[in-house]
């Protein structure tokens, strides 16, 4: 679990330690990234700074509408844009998370669920309208041809930034492990998560499938908001009068975008590229529309929606089993053995009375039953 990190005013940790570096990060990497900022305003550094924080790989001639296609150069941008996910990350956990979860009194599991579910709700949220502008003003859904027409087709700004942002926020996730202090045994299945996300976007983008890329993507972060929604509302509703709502529109929501997606993977990968210009590997010029890629893009697609509703029904599974063992009646033996040990005290106690006295608590006894 997820420890969220709080400063310590009392204590002032050694320089450089790891207390130092975890309760001072913003701030280092913010000064990190100020670097490059300075560096694009001095004129012999400029050129190596803008490759970081510019957008590269532009295609576009002079007075025209800039277009851009994905190249190596990306990465310079990946790494500046991850620190300043690293500080946003920052900013929305001592500013926004820390102090509603100081109102709420939280155990310590809760409150590092709380912390991650609220993370996540919050970068879906952004990238849900983000790539919900995208598609409209693209007319990608509405006009489901252009997902596959014009390959391989130059991406217009806000598109590269949007995937660079993706790749960026996956990146930020492996300094974060250790600036969050996330266990050992959870590290190792985190940080292999984060990997896989980061070449998941990657792979689709470098061969150029990116309007299916920011579809998908689309479809991804809409169900994963109402995940991380229905966990926050889970954790906070103590008396579990909307839990089992959320958890279930939150279900059905993740049914329905596998199901899109999976869609738009068939439709594009092997029924619209399939039907465009067909030649040979091309990577100099950014061709990729074989065969061979076009099925192990779309077989990868189909493993992973597939392997993502497995693991939603994998969940409500053990959940179902353990409101089965939390909901059990305890049995009625113990109730018999009270009775029977209270029985015995009084027979005890009347066995140290005169018999004349046990005779007269039998009758009154007799007595009370027939009445």
């Amino acid at each position: 679990m997820v420890k969220p990190v709080r400063k310590n005013s009392n204590k002032n940790p050694p320089i450089l330690s790891h207390e130092f570096i975890i309760q001072n990060h913003a701030d280092i990497v913010s000064c990190v990234a100020m670097v490059f900022v300075v560096g694009l305003m001095i004129q012999a550094t400029s050129p190596l700074a803008s490759v970081f924080i510019a957008l590269q790989h532009n295609v576009t001639e002079a007075g025209e509408i800039p277009l851009y296609s994905p190249g190596v150069k990306d990465w310079a941008g990946v790494f500046f844009y991850s620190l300043i996910c690293i500080v946003i990350h920052a900013i929305i956990q001592e500013y926004a998370l820390d102090k509603i979860s100081k109102k709420l009194h939280l155990s310590k599991s809760k409150l590092a669920a709380f912390s991650n579910s609220g993370q996540l709700a919050v970068f879906f949220l952004v990238s849900t309208f983000w790539g919900a502008d995208i598609v409209l003003k693209e007319h990608y859904l509405p006009e489901i041809a252009r997902l596959w027409s014009d390959y391989p087709a130059p991406m217009p700004f806000l598109v590269k930034l949007y995937i660079i942002i993706q790749l960026a926020y996956s990146l930020h996730e492996l300094p974060e492990l250790y600036f969050q202090r996330v266990k050992r045994e959870e590290y190792s299945s985190k940080a292999i998560q984060s990997i896989v996300t980061l070449l998941l976007i990657a792979l689709p983008y470098f061969l150029n499938f990116n309007r299916l890329l920011v579809c998908l993507l689309l479809l991804h972060h809409a169900s994963e908001l109402f995940s991380h929604i229905s966990q926050l509302i889970q954790t906070i509703d103590k008396d579990e009068k909307f839990s089992k709502v959320a958890r279930l529109v939150s279900n059905v929501l993740q049914f329905f975008a596998r199901l899109g997606s999976i869609i738009l993977a068939i439709l594009t990968l092997w029924h619209g590229l399939s039907k465009g210009d067909q030649q040979p590997l091309d990577i100099q010029n950014g061709y990729f529309n074989t065969p061979t890629i076009r099925l192990s893009i779309l077989s990868l697609i189909l493993g992973l929606q597939m392997y993502l509703i497995f693991e939603v029904i994998k969940q409500e599974v053990a959940r179902s089993r353990e409101n089965k063992v939390y909901t059990t009646v305890p049995k009625p033996k113990v109730q018999k053995k009270e009775k029977s040990k209270k029985n015995k005290k009084v027979s005890h106690e009347e066995s140290d009375l005169p018999e004349v006295d046990q005779n007269t608590n039998k009758t009154l006894r007799h007595k009370q039953k027939v009445k």
